[in-house]
């Protein structure tokens, strides 16, 4: 007991038991709770728009990740770890674009193949997994079918716009996975 202006007694830590038995780590308000909770939340709908292209996967795991190191005051994730993993957001991001284009260019699309492959993937997210697989070969089938009515050649150039599709994908999802990776590493450090 601290004698008070009065000479009554007061408490010297007017905290409960439970809040000075918390490490100084445990004791957060609820607006960085919440923050925490957004964090997570953009990582994992970026997860999920690394397979669906309507959402910018890759940038909003990214921006998931930069608000945990802010609201940590980049204790766990340094600025330099941000610069690598905007690195790989970049590189997550070029290679959405540059893959079906370049399997589309390998097989000599034309512009209306490519516009296909694109409606076809807008398609294919309202149809499901096999709409996201399919619609875009469709799309990109159809397109070159009416720019050069070759039903063989749309064929090809849809399947080759297909595959550099699903291997563009497939890189995206990788490089964002290690950017989880990086990220949950980093905070059990």
């Amino acid at each position: 007991m601290v004698p008070g202006a009065s000479g009554a007694g007061v408490p010297a830590d007017s905290r409960s038991k439970r809040e000075r038995a918390l490490p100084p780590w445990c004791k957060v308000d609820s607006v960085t709770v919440m923050l925490w909770f957004v964090a997570a939340a953009l990582i994992v709908i970026g997860v999920a728009g690394t397979v669906l292209p309507a959402l910018p996967g890759p940038i909003l795991v990214f921006g998931g990740i930069a608000l945990a190191a802010w609201i940590d005051d980049f204790a766990r994730i340094p600025a330099w770890l941000l610069l690598v993993l905007a690195g790989l957001t970049a590189m997550a991001w070029a290679v959405d674009y540059l893959a079906a284009a370049a399997g589309a260019k390998r097989a000599g699309a034309s512009r209306l193949a490519i516009i296909g492959a694109a409606l076809g993937t807008l398609a294919g997210i309202f149809s499901g997994l096999w709409g996201l697989l399919f619609m875009p070969l469709a799309g990109a089938a159809i397109g070159e079918f009416v720019a050069q009515r070759d039903a063989w050649r749309a064929g090809k150039v849809g399947i080759a716009t297909w595959i550099g599709l699903l291997l563009g994908t497939a890189v995206k999802v990788a490089l964002v996975f290690a950017m989880v990776g990086i990220f949950v590493f980093a905070l059990a450090v």
